[in-house]
């Protein structure tokens, strides 16, 4: 085989691997297990180990292009006339993913330390929600009290919700989104009994055994 082929082999197989990896993260979340992914791609494992060493390394080619896309349309609801319509919007947006994709909620919430892009665009994606959250409640439409931190629980707590009725009544998390939304409004707020988590008690409440 030529060099030349050689590397179209490897390009067709990093993209093999990549649909394989977005497919079964979406199904099963980022804890699938890699040779399950390995197998729908045909190759072995060995393969995707020469081109993922990790799985941290997989997440980083899977999911930074998905979070970024999240990213452009936080931006777009913060450009949004009404800043709650723009909060709302953006928030069904994300659920409508989560659904469609439970790694994609994983891949937003924990941490994967080796995972740098993914880190990265993160990071930039929770900038652009804050500065949406901060926006709704100077317009006195988002309650004051609420935390990009409170955002990640709503998130979090709707994907159990999603994934528990997926088989039964896959639609059933739009009444939840909904009844959270109306919880959300300055309107109806009242005093809460507890204060918001810190970002480290959030990653560690999300790292607990189920």
């Amino acid at each position: 085989m030529t060099v030349q082929a050689r590397r179209r082999d490897a390009t067709a197989n990093r993209q093999k691997l990549l649909t394989a990896a977005g497919e079964l993260f979406a199904a099963r979340g980022v804890a699938a297990p890699l040779e399950a992914i390995a197998k729908q791609a045909q190759v072995s494992i060995g393969t995707l180990y020469n081109h993922f060493p990790t799985r941290d390394r997989l997440l980083d080619a899977v999911y930074p292009e998905r979070i970024a896309a999240l990213d452009a349309a936080a931006t777009k609801a913060l450009a949004a006339d009404d800043p709650w319509q723009g909060f709302e919007d953006f928030l069904i947006m994300i659920f409508s993913l989560q659904a469609e994709d439970r790694g994609l909620n994983e891949a937003m919430t924990m941490r994967f330390p080796d995972a740098t892009a993914l880190t990265e665009a993160c990071n930039r994606g929770f900038a652009q929600v804050g500065a949406l959250i901060e926006r709704a409640q100077r317009a006195g439409r988002l309650r004051a009290d609420f935390t990009t931190q409170d955002l990640a629980f709503l998130i979090w707590a709707t994907s159990r919700v999603i994934a528990a009725t997926a088989e039964v009544a896959p639609d059933a998390w739009q009444r939840y989104v909904d009844l959270q939304l109306d919880g959300l409004r300055a309107g109806a707020a009242h005093p809460l009994s507890q204060p918001s988590l810190s970002e480290e008690q959030v990653v560690a409440a999300m790292r607990a055994p189920a």
